[in-house]
């Protein structure tokens, strides 16, 4: 039975292996058992993002994309470990020009699906998209405070990298919560 508090004991015995493999280990036990997260945490109704533990070392949020619901490039500043419990997720990987003044071009893509896991590493910028037409379901875990301020997102259009903006990566989680609260 995924246990929330075991969980984040043992994604911080993890960190302090300074090993990300030993992190995804950990993710990796927890999303092979998709039901008992499930059960845990609860069928979600609609896309959102939980904070499910959040310290300057760690942060642990459950991420239920919408359907097709997709986010700008964006970057975290921290490794970020992706473990999928529903669904799946599309990702982008995105290369800063240096040339280009922060401009960034498409460098490669990843798909995750159930109980996939994959790390992201603390320079990595990546859009995300739910391809499916249903809810995606992720545990993400970051080592590091996730909330810290100094990250960014880049312009769909123009590819200009500005500062974060939760609103603008990723504006379905408010107009999809909006619309099944009506």
């Amino acid at each position: 039975m995924f246990d929330l508090d075991r969980f984040v004991v043992d994604c911080r015995a993890a960190l302090a292996e300074r090993s990300g493999a030993a992190l995804q280990e950990v993710v990796g036990r927890a999303v092979a058992d998709p039901a008992s997260i499930l059960k845990t945490l609860g069928e979600p109704p609609q896309s959102k993002i939980d904070v499910l533990y959040h310290g300057n070392d760690l942060t642990v949020l459950n991420v239920v994309w919408g359907p097709h619901q997709w986010t700008l490039p964006h970057n975290h500043n921290t490794r970020a470990v992706i473990g999928m419990y529903g669904g799946r997720e599309d990702n982008i990987f995105w290369r800063r020009l240096p040339e280009a003044g922060g401009l960034i071009e498409a460098a490669g893509a990843k798909s995750l699906c159930l109980r996939d896991v994959t790390i992201l590493g603390r320079d990595i910028i990546h859009s995300v998209t739910n391809p499916l037409g249903k809810l995606s379901l992720a545990l993400h875990v970051y080592d590091g405070n996730f909330f810290a301020a100094g990250r960014s997102h880049w312009d769909a259009e123009t590819l200009g990298e500005e500062a974060y903006d939760g609103t603008k990566v990723s504006p379905m989680f408010l107009g999809m919560n909006a619309a099944s609260q009506s």
